[in-house]
């Protein structure tokens, strides 16, 4: 008899309670938030180390307060019976595509456009099985131009639960709001971090609540590992916001002001998430080194002392004037393995920022160097395709990096609504960047002039390999 295959089932999504002991009838009286990361929509997208860190910890609070939470991930493997691509190092990797037509105001773009995560059906299926329902849902969005995910995914929503609230919060919301007001059927847009603002207020009122607990205090560290129970890496958060206002930058737009957490809370993390089998761990700071005895020496001291075994990782790219000796050795003994830093320009005297001069750059490469981290390990990032910005920068750039012996990479620039220099990057592109936020896409190249080409990045490749090479 031959032999029958099992039938495929949809993968579930699973709660995490408020309190781990509660019981089932307990369970029901909570109030259930499902909280979605949609899929990229985009020309390419790459996994380094991504996390949806402010639906992560807004979800943290909302389990501390009481309410039983699950998190769907769409650029998350998340169920074994999933194809997914392997990880290649550290946990990063390619995610699954499915090409998909581009949105009517990109057809004229020569390129592949895909929509990156998992199968659409699998998360179909997934809402549908859910068992007990959310009482609420809500979706962020990472980039500003990626908002057709956090669409698609807001007319899922509907079409499963048609009377369940929905929320959009992140970096679309935040940034573009009346934008975002009329492409995503949303209840709400919540602007800014969701545990402030009246947003926490707004969040309870969608769950029936007029008198909401208060909001926990902000916590860097304890962000629910159960959320990621077969995870690849995990994200390290220690403090949030950033003291630079710079031009192209809108850290200071989606978290005002600068604060930093417990490092004990963010070791226990650690201590979670290791227990699981994860070594990988990526820090989200935006200014990781800024008053590094509040928390981060701490930190380092008991990762050095308890000694497991785990990588630590800076995508984010670390302020070089800030690379004290100490602090260099301390992150070179607890396993710093990828090291990015912020060059941006090699021209000191003319920095679209005030963060850093030649001689804080020498001090703080030399400190590196000199603490044990070889030069091919550490990465510097290059501004590229800002408005008006001269190739011949550039290429300096690269060659300055390479002087050092470190790599150099190039950080497209993706105008940003809100900061300095959006005005700008307006008059210089050719695409209408206030219009739709499609056009803000780095991946255009949107201020660079004629836009992106496969010729052009295959030069500019060519440009940092001989910048690199001894």
């Amino acid at each position: 008899m031959p032999r029958i295959p099992n039938r495929p089932k949809w993968p579930e999504i699973t709660w995490t309670c408020a309190t781990p002991e509660a019981s089932a009838s307990a369970a029901r009286d909570r109030p259930r938030v499902l909280g979605i990361n949609p899929w990229i929509y985009d020309y390419a997208a790459y996994n380094l180390w991504s996390r949806p860190l402010g639906l992560i910890s807004v979800l943290r609070a909302l389990n501390v307060s009481g309410c039983d939470v699950a998190l769907l991930d769409c650029m998350d493997r998340t169920w074994r019976d999933v194809d997914w691509p392997s990880p290649e190092k550290y946990g990063c990797g390619r995610y699954p595509r499915t090409e998909i037509p581009p949105p009517a105001r990109l057809r004229h773009i020569p390129r592949r456009f895909c929509r990156y995560g998992l199968p659409h059906d699998a998360v179909s299926g997934a809402l549908a099985r859910m068992d007990p329902p959310p009482d609420l849902v809500l979706i962020t969005s990472i980039m500003t131009y990626w908002y057709p995910g956090a669409v698609a995914a807001g007319r899922l929503v509907r079409n499963v639960w048609p009377g369940v609230p929905l929320a959009l919060g992140g970096v679309h919301a935040t940034l573009c709001p009346e934008h975002a007001e009329e492409a995503v059927p949303a209840d709400a847009i919540l602007t800014g971090p969701a545990e402030e603002h009246g947003n926490w207020s707004r969040i309870w009122k969608l769950l029936g609540e007029d008198d909401p607990p208060p909001a926990p205090e902000p916590n860097a560290g304890a962000l629910l590992p159960r959320l990621y129970p077969d995870a690849a890496f995990s994200v390290l958060l220690g403090s949030r916001g950033c003291p630079f206002s710079c031009a192209y930058c809108s850290s200071n737009l989606l978290y005002p002001g600068y604060c930093q957490g417990s490092w004990q809370k963010l070791l226990e993390q650690v201590r979670a998430e290791h227990a699981k089998g994860v070594r990988d761990f990526a820090f989200y700071d935006d200014a990781l080194l800024v008053r590094p005895e509040t928390w981060l020496i701490p930190f380092l001291r008991a990762l050095i002392e308890e000694g497991p075994q785990i990588r630590l990782h800076t995508p984010n790219g670390m302020h070089a004037k800030y690379l004290r000796e100490d602090v260099c050795r301390l992150l070179y003994q607890a396993g710093l393995t990828t090291v990015r830093l912020g060059l941006e320009t090699s021209s000191f005297e003319n920095r679209p920022d005030s963060k850093l001069t030649r001689q804080e750059w020498d001090t703080g490469v030399n400190n590196l160097l000199r603490a044990g981290f070889s030069p091919e390990k550490v990465g510097a990032y290059i501004l590229f395709g800002l408005p008006d910005q001269d190739e011949r920068e550039i290429r300096e750039a690269a060659a300055f990096a390479g002087s050092y012996g470190l790599r150099p990479h190039l950080t497209y620039y993706s105008p940003i609504p809100g900061t300095e220099m959006f005005f700008r990057a307006r008059e210089s592109s050719p695409f209408p960047l206030a219009e739709d936020p499609l056009f803000q896409n780095r991946s255009l190249w949107p201020c660079y002039p004629g836009g992106f080409t496969w010729r052009e990045r295959n030069r500019w490749m060519e440009i940092l390999r001989q910048a690199s090479d001894p």
